[in-house]
């Protein structure tokens, strides 16, 4: 294994001072001078023959998990076999995370053995995290010269917000009217559409009076009024966050949020104030790991700049509505929001929060905390007790 050879900072220091020593011991012919600067040069070079010859040395590096939740554990793993008979190997490694140099400790490597050494990735921040090059660095004689190899390519890990343990939708809410003014339960399933029919659809589906009149076979969209909506409104203006913290708080709690309730076989959709995300998700269709749609838009959401266009959620989603903001935002368009549903919450995430962290405004209530383990044991003792 051979690569880039370069003078360290002392190795470059010692040079100079060699050729400087060498030159004054010629100028005023002093032998030994001049001497101990031709002996500092050539220690020099010796150190970079030590470096010149490859080093007999395979080795691979490999990250796991790719996907990984903020502050969970993600390890890179380096395998070194040393090729040698004779000679152990020292070297050192440092890889790139996130453009950050992280130290890597390696063992010196016995002739003939194989080392493995794991080291942990720090996952605090969220997004796609690039991992790599990994640089292995052999040093010379007195560690003046030294001779760096790069290896393995850049891989990403996609590190989604966490999702803490929290309840899934009040217990009693049903389903209603979609696009009512009242909300009212009704029993047996709504038709909230239809479209053309796939194969594989349920025969039973069939809306036969809409497709005799197209002469195209159209399929039932039913909603079960078990499974009411859960619409989560994450607010995503920078203005409404004192600190970024805060809003990594409000990120988690829509993603747990949103997670419970799809665990429970609820349809959710996401929304974000600033218009950047709108996803809805189906009854029954959470994904895992990279598949998971709400996982994924949440890990690379960020604060937006103050947008004055107005949002709103769909009426089909309004059976229960939580509005996830910070203490700096402005109130009242969101309790207006969270006040159309048939269950309204607004939660704030206030680290000044003291006194009664839960308060009513008409039908909406408002729960502040100053983190999101708060405001997850909040949720699960007023909301879906």
């Amino acid at each position: 294994m051979t690569g880039r050879i370069r003078l360290t900072p002392r190795g470059g220091g010692v040079v100079g001072l060699g050729v400087l020593l060498a030159g004054l011991g010629f100028w005023w012919r002093y032998p030994g001078l001049a001497g101990l600067g031709v002996a500092f040069v050539l220690m020099v070079a010796v150190a970079v023959g030590t470096v010149v010859t490859p080093a007999r040395v395979r080795a691979a590096r490999t990250v796991r998990p790719r996907t990984v939740h903020r502050l969970g554990a993600c390890t890179g793993t380096l395998e070194l076999t040393s090729t040698s008979r004779r000679l152990p190997v020292q070297l050192d490694a440092v890889d790139s995370v996130g453009g950050a140099p992280f130290s890597v400790d390696v063992p010196p490597l016995a002739p003939g053995r194989t080392t493995a050494v794991e080291y942990r990735i720090p996952t605090a921040r969220r997004g796609v995290l690039p991992i790599g090059p990994l640089l292995l660095r052999r040093r010379g004689l007195a560690g003046l010269a030294d001779s760096t190899v790069e290896l393995g390519s850049i891989v990403e890990v996609h590190v989604v917000p966490r999702v803490l343990p929290v309840r899934g939708l009040p217990a009693g809410v049903r389903r209603g009217h979609v696009g009512a003014d009242e909300r009212v339960e009704r029993g047996g399933t709504d038709l909230v559409g239809l479209r053309e029919y796939v194969p594989g659809d349920d025969l039973r589906r069939l809306h036969w009076a809409t497709s005799a009149r197209t002469g195209t076979l159209m399929v039932r969209e039913d909603a079960d009024p078990a499974r009411p909506h859960l619409a989560v409104v994450l607010d995503d203006r920078a203005a409404a966050f004192a600190d970024p913290d805060s809003f990594e708080d409000a990120v988690e709690l829509a993603a747990s949020l949103l997670t419970a309730a799809m665990a429970d076989g609820h349809p959710v959709r996401l929304l974000s104030v600033s218009g950047a995300v709108d996803l809805e998700v189906p009854a029954g269709a959470a994904g895992t790991g990279d598949a998971d749609p709400v996982l994924t838009a949440l890990a690379d959401i960020a604060l937006a700049a103050e947008s004055s266009a107005p949002f709103s959620v769909p009426a089909r989603d309004l059976d229960v509505v939580a509005v996830v903001s910070g203490a700096a935002a402005d109130p009242a368009p969101l309790m207006l929001e969270a006040g159309r549903a048939s269950v309204g919450v607004v939660l704030v995430v206030d680290p000044a929060t003291d006194g009664v962290p839960m308060s009513a405004v008409g039908s909406v209530l408002v729960l502040r905390a100053p983190r999101v383990e708060d405001l997850t044991g909040l949720w699960d003792t007023v909301v879906a007790r």
